[in-house]
Formats: structure tokens, sequence, C-alpha cells
């Protein structure tokens, strides 16, 4: 899937901050005429989708992150356990950020890091979702989770994950998703190779070492 700009085609607004093992602060990329040959490919046209989330699943709900978030997101980005596989947990400007991020991400693509809980009481779970990335000069569209330390080992990444495929195949029409995920962090692996995507490649992202599973949907 390609973005359309004046001149061009947009590859992706801001490197990844989201929810991987890994992570990086936003900034600016350009814009150009072409994709790589290694670009996201999509079913249909070119055109930037309505703004959606995934359905509901049994247990969990999908909805755009808003800045009265920041509590719920500053906690679980700042919880070491959950960022272990980061550089360092986050601090509350930088949720803010992350915030703001996935609000750009839903106006320009249609879809971003959605925040998840629970149907049945509206507890905060994390947030998942589907975000552009420049992976060596490939710009494709990943798959990312993060769940509060404590609700960790209910299954709650693997079916939030699942709904987000789905809603990447059925709706946004995507045939290609990838996940980012550090070398050691084999939980992260497993949620991803529950969706069908497996160990593609060793990359350099970042400038960390990243592993890149990667299938069709």
């Amino acid at each position: 899937m390609r973005y359309r700009t004046e001149g061009g085609f947009c590859l992706v607004s801001h490197t990844r901050v989201g929810p991987g093992s890994v992570a990086a602060f936003p900034s600016r990329t350009t814009c150009s005429g072409s994709t790589s040959s290694h670009a996201i490919r999509s079913r249909r046209n070119s055109v930037i989708p309505q703004r959606s989330t995934p359905a509901p699943t049994q247990r969990l709900t999908f909805r755009e992150m808003t800045v009265d978030d920041l509590d719920d997101m500053a906690s679980l980005l700042g919880d070491p356990e959950v960022m272990r596989y980061y550089p360092r947990p986050r601090t509350r400007d930088e949720a803010l950020g992350w915030i703001e991020w996935s609000r750009r991400l839903y106006a320009a693509h249609g879809h971003g890091l959605w925040l998840i809980t629970l149907q049945d009481t509206g507890e905060f779970v994390g947030n998942c979702g589907l975000t552009v990335q420049n992976v060596e000069g490939a710009i494709q569209v990943e798959i990312g989770y993060l769940v509060r330390a404590d609700l960790q080992g209910n299954g709650y990444a693997t079916e939030a994950a699942t709904a987000c495929c789905d809603h990447a195949r059925d709706v946004l029409r995507l045939d290609r998703l990838i996940a980012i995920i550090n070398p050691g962090n084999r939980p992260s692996q497993r949620v991803a190779e529950k969706l069908g995507l497996a160990l593609e490649r060793s990359a350099t992202w970042n400038d960390q070492k990243v592993s890149i599973y990667a299938g069709t949907i």
C-alpha cells in the first residue's frame, strides 16, 4: 500500500516508535515518486482507507488512543518488565509522543496502534496495531503488540494480534505483514508464529540487530 501525497507517494511519515521488541523515536522521512521493489503489497488501489478499528474479539475491544489514555500508556511504556526488549522504558513525555504518533497514523493511513481493553470490564490491557516501517529501504506494514506485565500469559497478545491481522487482510486489503522482533524475545516470536509469520531474515534497524518475521495473510 502506498500513500499519495503532493508530488509522489509518501513512504512513511515517522520511523517506528511502536510496539515490537525494539523502538526508536519518531523522525521525518522523505517522499518519493516510487516505492522500493519490496514495498508494501496491497490488493487494492493506493487510497487511504477510512479510519476503522478491528472487530471485537471474545474478550477484547479496540479503540483509538487519545491523550486521555496517558496515565495507562505511561504506566505500560514505563514498566521495565514490559519494555525489557526495548533499549529502555519510556518517560511520561515519550508516552505522550507515542499517543500523538499513533493519532497521526490514524489520520494519515487509517490505521495505527489501537488501545485494547477487556470487553467485560473496560480494563486497560495494552496496545496492538499496524504501523508502516522502513526496514533497510523496504517499506512494509508491521504488526506490533504490548500487554501489561500483570496480564501477560493469558493469550491477550495473540488474540489482539489475530484480530489486527484479520483487519489488515479483510478491511485494509493487505496481503503481507511483518513483525520486527528482538532476537532474544521468544514470547513475541511465538505470537508472530501463531499468526503464520516465519523468520525471514536478520536485519539492522534503527542501529539494532533485529529478526524480521514475515508472511502472507
